[in-house]
């Protein structure tokens, strides 16, 4: 059983924010080392520095002292409502509500999903208190629309007073630099008036961000890009960290669900091995040991379980991190928005 909540032990105490905690110990016979002991709370920020071994799944700060967990649960891929399906659908619901009572209080939806009236529907029928949720959703910025009309329009659906962090889900959207800037102003306004706490960009590489942080009196807390071994986007998670915006991750699984047979199949499988887990928790370990959040969604609750119980309880090492880093450059592959992104493209 997992609760949220700001003390972990008579040891330890979170600073602020929603957390995804552990009540369990580490599994008998496995051991910490000195060096990732458990002695204080701990919140990485958008530097990049690993997270440290803990009991639980830490928050990250972010560059407007607001803080994020490092593992959330998308409302996309499995949950994404398609053209000729229910106009409301219940399944949805019902994978959201599990995710939530598992543990999983980091919620990541998108107008672009076609679920926010599910995912509103789920964030009150799940029993947990809406100040313990991390809600996320973007605007699709459709022609014609301001962030204004966009953003009521969600929170409408959604049934909430707030979010915790509004993206833009796309640049695709921009014909030009002075574009992006002006809707960034407009995102700015969003964040003075308190209903979106943090506000953020998916799918931007550093032509995209550079016009933004140009002009923003509140540069993107974050951008959320797809990111696992076969597309590392070159330079672009180090200019993240030198511009103070922190990364969160999805289709991190994909070398597994997409892309296999591939070159980090096998070091998936030992490190699998070594850690007692399997090569899912290791393709998120991957992620998270780079200060990166990762988001994952599942309907089934016994997989999501697993990844709160073994994901804290096992760390790669830097050399693994690299390891798999390095097999990954070996192979290009994009999961996602290939109809607007060239192939050969590793941005």
């Amino acid at each position: 059983m997992f609760a949220v909540g700001r003390r972990i032990s008579k040891h330890i105490r979170i600073t602020s924010g929603p957390q995804i905690l552990l009540t369990s110990s580490v599994p008998s016979g496995r051991k910490f080392n000195a060096m990732n002991s458990i002695t204080s709370a701990f919140v990485p920020n958008a530097a990049g520095d690993a997270p440290k071994q803990l009991e639980y799944i830490p928050n990250l700060k972010l560059n407007d002292r607001n803080e994020i967990p490092l593992l959330g649960y998308g409302l996309g891929t499995a949950n994404f409502k398609r053209k000729g399906g229910p106009a409301f659908d219940e399944k949805v619901v019902n994978n959201t509500i599990t995710a939530i009572r598992t543990g999983f209080y980091h919620l990541d939806g998108a107008e672009a999903y076609g679920n926010e009236a599910e995912l509103g529907a789920a964030i009150k029928r799940a029993g947990v208190p809406r100040e313990k949720l991390f809600v996320v959703t973007k605007t699709s910025v459709l022609p014609g629309e301001t962030i204004e009309l966009a953003f009521s329009r969600s929170l409408e659906k959604l049934g909430v007073d707030y979010v915790d962090l509004y993206l833009i889900h796309h640049p695709f959207w921009a014909s030009s630099p002075e574009d992006q800037s002006a809707k960034w102003a407009e995102m700015e306004a969003l964040k003075e008036s308190g209903r979106a706490r943090s506000i953020g960009v998916s799918n931007y590489i550093e032509k995209n961000l550079a016009p933004i942080l140009a002009t923003a009196k509140y540069p993107p807390a974050i951008n959320q890009i797809e990111f696992h071994p076969y597309l590392q986007h070159g330079d672009l998670l180090e200019y993240h960290r030198k511009n103070g915006i922190a990364v969160s991750a999805f289709g991190s699984l994909t070398a597994i669900t997409k892309a296999a047979p591939g070159p980090v199949d096998l070091i998936y499988e030992k490190l699998a091995k070594k850690y007692g887990v399997g090569p899912g928790e290791i393709a998120l370990r991957w992620v998270l040991d780079q200060g990166v959040v990762a988001l994952t969604t599942s309907g089934s609750e016994e997989r999501l379980h697993g990844y709160l119980t073994k994901l804290p309880a096992f760390k790669l090492t830097p050399r693994e991190v690299e390891e798999i880093s390095e097999a990954g450059k070996q192979k290009h592959f994009r999961g996602f928005w290939n109809h607007k992104i060239a192939a050969n493209d590793h941005r």
